[in-house]
C-alpha cells in the first residue's frame, strides 16, 4: 500500500461531513425551569468527528475494505510509472545513438504510455474519492444516530460537533466510539 493511497483514504472530507449533517448539532430541547425568571441550565456535550472518523470500528472497516478493493489499480499504477520511468531511461541513455525512426517509435510510445498512465491516475483518484465519500457517508450516518442516543440517554441538551475549543470535561467522544464500536460489533 503506497503512502499516497493510504493518506487518500484517511483524509475525512468536509463535502461529506456537511452532506451528512455532521458539522451541525445533535440537539434535546432544554427543560425551562418552571416559574424560574433565569436562564435554564443545560447539560453540553461535544463530540469530535475526526476521532470517529479515524477511531471507530465502521471508519476503520470501511477503510480496509477501500484499501482492499483499490490496492489492485493502485498496484497497476505503480507498474505503469516504472514502465515510463525505464522507457525514459531508455530514451535518455540510448537515445543519441538510436536511429531517427526508433528513436520516434520509442517516443511516441512514451507518449501514450504517458497519456494512459495519466488518465488511469485521475480515473483512479475519482473512484477512490467518490468511494470514500460514500464509505464516510455511512460511517457519519451511523455515528449521527449513535450520537443522538448517547445525548438523550445522558440527558444533554445540546451536543455539538465542531468548535475552536473544547473542554475535555465535555467531551462525549469516547462514549460515543465505545456505543459505536459496540453497534458495529453486533
Amino acid at each position: 500500500m503506497t503512502k499516497h493511497l493510504k493518506l487518500a483514504l484517511r483524509r475525512p472530507i468536509l463535502a461529506v461531513c456537511l452532506a451528512a449533517g455532521m458539522c451541525g448539532a445533535a440537539a434535546v430541547q432544554p427543560a425551562l425551569a418552571q416559574g424560574a425568571s433565569s436562564a435554564p441550565s443545560g447539560k453540553i456535550g461535544f463530540v469530535n468527528t475526526e476521532r470517529i472518523l479515524k477511531d471507530s470500528l465502521p471508519a476503520k472497516a470501511a477503510q480496509q475494505k477501500l484499501e482492499a478493493e483499490f490496492l489492485p489499480r493502485d498496484k497497476e499504477l505503480r507498474s505503469m510509472a516504472q514502465s515510463i520511468k525505464a522507457l525514459s531511461q531508455k530514451l535518455d541513455k540510448d537515445g543519441p545513438v538510436m536511429s531517427d525512426g526508433e528513436r520516434a517509435k520509442d517516443q511516441q510510445q512514451l507518449a501514450d504510455l504517458n497519456r494512459r498512465f495519466q488518465r488511469k491516475q485521475r480515473e483512479f483518484a475519482e473512484d477512490l474519492n467518490a468511494r470514500r465519500s460514500a464509505a464516510l457517508a455511512a460511517v457519519l450516518a451511523q455515528a449521527n444516530k449513535v450520537v443522538k442516543q448517547v445525548a438523550q440517554q445522558g440527558n444533554y441538551d445540546i451536543v455539538f460537533q465542531d468548535a475552536v475549543y473544547v473542554n475535555p470535561r465535555i467531551d462525549i467522544t469516547d462514549k460515543v466510539l465505545k456505543a459505536l464500536d459496540a453497534q458495529a460489533g453486533k
